[in-house]
């Protein structure tokens, strides 16, 4: 008799246990789709990549000379190369600061990137929203108190602020739209102080490990003359899970993302174009 109540008791207190474990699954966590792009760069513009908390990425990007240039620098590669060395912490997993130094100019940037939204695998958020921004400091060194133009500490400063909108749409196919504006505190008689510009970017994985990728940069700003060339890129990507090396063919050489819209005059279809490539490497603590 005893074993029937037992066997009663269960029956009666199922319902309940399914009532509780279908509550329970509704309030799982919904799953973040993966990161669009495998680097925190596209090229010559920032993606809409954060890495874990604790995570350091060193980076290395490198722009040799021209291609068009003297016709004995090997494509370039004996030309003057501009060089930016760089380093950023995630001190969260939507947050991440950094500093880098770029050989022309003597540029020192202080950057920032914040995760505003992130895509789901439900597609219930279709996308991933970041905005990314910068400040940075010309530390030439003056030879005399208006040797490059600068009468005022303030004049060396420039900034850099942009949204990026990224969406992983296959797992082979990702694609982002950013839209920018850009602050030089000193510019030319004809230039003007701001520049608004947007970028496309995509990438194609060919394999597990490599991509196609490109950048387009296009201002949109006029300036009364010598209005800015956009930026045209076009490389191939290798990646691993704690590298990811660039290389490609651009017409931007700043580095810097204000430099590039503010101050490009290479036109790409007039062969104005260069060999360039981004390192980078991740170490977890």
């Amino acid at each position: 008799m005893k074993n029937y109540i037992k066997i009663l008791f269960i029956l009666l207190f199922l319902p309940f246990v399914a009532i509780a474990q279908e509550n329970d699954s509704t309030k799982v966590k919904e799953k973040l789709e993966r990161s669009a792009f495998e680097s925190a760069m596209l090229i010559d513009n920032p993606t809409n990549v954060l890495f874990n908390k604790n995570t350091l990425e060193v980076q290395m990007q490198h722009r040799f000379g021209e291609i068009n240039g003297d016709q004995n620098d090997l494509a370039g590669l004996y030309g003057a190369a501009n060089i930016r060395i760089a380093l950023s912490y995630a001190i969260l997993d939507r947050l991440t600061i950094g500093f880098g130094t770029t050989k022309d100019a003597w540029l020192q940037d202080f950057n920032w990137k914040v995760a505003l939204l992130r895509q789901t695998r439900s597609n219930s958020m279709p996308v991933s929203v970041s905005y990314y921004g910068n400040m940075t400091v010309n530390a030439r060194k003056s030879r005399t108190s208006t040797s490059y133009g600068f009468n005022n500490i303030q004049d060396r400063y420039s900034f850099f602020n942009q949204v990026i909108i990224a969406k992983r749409i296959t797992p082979n196919v990702s694609f982002q739209i950013a839209p920018s504006i850009s602050h030089f505190n000193q510019v030319d008689a004809t230039m003007k102080n701001d520049m608004f510009a947007i970028a496309f970017g995509g990438r194609f994985k060919i394999s597990p490990q490599t991509a196609i990728i490109f950048d387009y940069s296009q201002p949109l700003t006029q300036f009364d003359d010598n209005n800015p060339q956009p930026g045209i890129s076009l490389g191939t990507e290798f990646s691993t899970s704690a590298h990811a090396f660039q290389i490609f063919i651009t017409n931007n050489k700043g580095i810097v993302p204000q430099q590039n819209y503010m101050k490009n005059t290479n036109d790409f279809f007039n062969g104005d174009v260069l060999i360039g490539f981004n390192i980078t490497r991740l170490y977890n603590f």
